[in-house]
């Protein structure tokens, strides 16, 4: 019953992580491209994103250790599905997260504007990379759905 619970939510969240990873990158691309003065906004975008994805990374610990999927043992290695979820996707999934925190530390004490967006854009864009390969996206045949 609770996995079920948190696997909808651990599969919901991640396309808020997504969508405001996106909008984060979209903002500082146009703002290094204008050229513009930071705002409260850009803050929100990349706040917001930092939130979401710690909060992502909270149901995922819990799911980790509850997940039929996790199985710790040294035959799980052998098994592309059981080794994408023991080891690939959640650290795949902390690094990204911990470069969005990063990212987002560095470029909230970074005073100059177009500094400020290159490193959201840098980090968030790895990070964004990251989320999108450790993502089990049902073609990838992980027995993972849309939600």
């Amino acid at each position: 019953m609770i996995y079920n619970i948190l696997i909808h939510i651990h599969s919901g969240l991640r396309w808020f992580v997504l969508i405001f990873i996106i909008l984060a990158l979209v903002n500082a691309f146009f703002k290094s491209r204008k050229k513009a003065l930071a705002n409260c906004r850009d803050s929100v975008f990349n706040r917001a994103t930092m939130i979401l994805a710690h909060l992502q990374l909270v149901a995922g610990f819990v799911l980790y250790f509850i997940s039929p999927k996790v199985i710790f043992d040294g035959a799980s290695m052998k098994d592309p599905l059981l080794r994408f979820f023991l080891v690939e996707h959640i650290l795949l999934m902390l690094v990204a997260i911990a470069l969005i925190t990063i990212g987002y530390i560095k470029a909230d004490r970074i005073q100059e504007d177009g500094k400020k967006y290159r490193f959201i854009m840098i980090y968030y864009g790895i990070a964004f990379l990251l989320l999108l390969l450790s993502i089990p996206w049902p073609f990838r045949g992980l027995g993972a759905g849309w939600f």
